[in-house]
């Protein structure tokens, strides 16, 4: 169905909208991809913050330009879909590949992170991102490191000293 000029400029300004504010894109070829298979993507994407769209490439390259993911206007050839991660910056990637499984015909072309344009066999690399939970968790371990540690010294001293608990309980009594 032909766009009215309309139309497409609310489809390049919705485009325009999340390409701002997204952290990282992954263009897609889906010919051959079955609208029942299209519609679990769509759902998944829903569920993962991933926005999901198929527009004309001249209306997505007109919606990129003064983003991050300018770089990829010349890249932009045949039929393609758009994922947009809005949220987690793997998460385009991870429905990509979870999704090209089990469909050979949907085959990552273009991705884009942070205003660089890497061919589609990066969607690994991006899929390969942690999510935020997993970076925090990441961070905790690492910041309970040094503390873990100078608690096994504390106890390896006390132990090599004099028994270690029983020097503790000591130590206690006398200080009382």
């Amino acid at each position: 169905m032909a766009l009215n000029l309309s139309q497409k400029q609310e489809v390049v300004a919705e485009l325009a909208e999340v390409a701002s504010k997204a952290h990282s894109l992954v263009a897609a070829e889906y010919a051959g991809t079955t609208v029942s298979q299209m519609t679990a993507m769509r759902k998944k994407a829903r569920e993962s913050g991933v926005f999901l769209k198929v527009v004309k490439n001249t209306l997505a390259a007109r919606a990129v330009e003064g983003t991050d993911f300018e770089c990829t206007k010349d890249a932009l050839v045949g039929p393609l879909l758009y994922a947009f991660s809005a949220e987690d910056p793997g998460a385009a990637g991870r429905l990509i590949k979870e999704f090209a499984k089990t469909n050979d015909k949907l085959q990552a072309k273009v991705v884009s992170i942070d205003g660089k344009l890497f061919p589609g066999s990066h969607v690994e690399v991006l899929a390969a991102l942690p999510t935020r939970e997993q970076a925090l968790a990441m961070l905790a371990r690492v910041l309970a490191e040094p503390v873990t540690m100078f608690a096994r010294v504390v106890k390896a001293v006390a132990d090599k000293q004099g028994g270690g608990e029983e020097a503790t309980a000591e130590a206690a009594t006398e200080t009382a």
